[in-house]
């Protein structure tokens, strides 16, 4: 099993694990971090003057294959997840010092997910 294989399946199983707990704090994290990669192997869309009229017809042409990441790829998708929430916390300190040590929480659980890609 790659390591890619090795944190999807360790953040979906952790996920599965959080929701039976009824932790919904850790399994809204742990969705956000398999969003976020799903979203980094989005095919990236071009828009085109006339696009419709230059479109492809019949069953199939709307397929495209998904990006391939790479470990780092996967490693620098949870680094900006981890990031945006300490930022975050960062700036509600003073105002909301609850969600601040929420987010920071958030970002340490997924920082455990970084040495599976080494």
């Amino acid at each position: 099993m790659t390591a890619i294989e090795t944190v999807r399946t360790r953040l979906r199983t952790d996920l599965l694990q959080a929701m039976r707990d009824r932790d919904a704090d850790r399994a809204r994290t742990l969705r956000g971090a398999l969003s976020a990669i799903d979203n980094a192997e989005a095919v990236p869309t071009e828009a085109k003057a006339g696009a419709i009229k230059q479109a492809s017809v019949g069953a199939g042409t709307t397929e495209a294959a998904r990006r391939e990441l790479t470990a780092d790829d996967i490693r620098a998708v949870l680094q900006d997840e981890i990031s945006e929430r300490r930022s975050a916390a960062t700036e509600y300190e003073a105002a909301a010092p609850d969600r601040a040590a929420r987010l920071r929480t958030e970002a340490e659980t997924l920082s455990a997910y970084l040495s599976d890609l080494v």
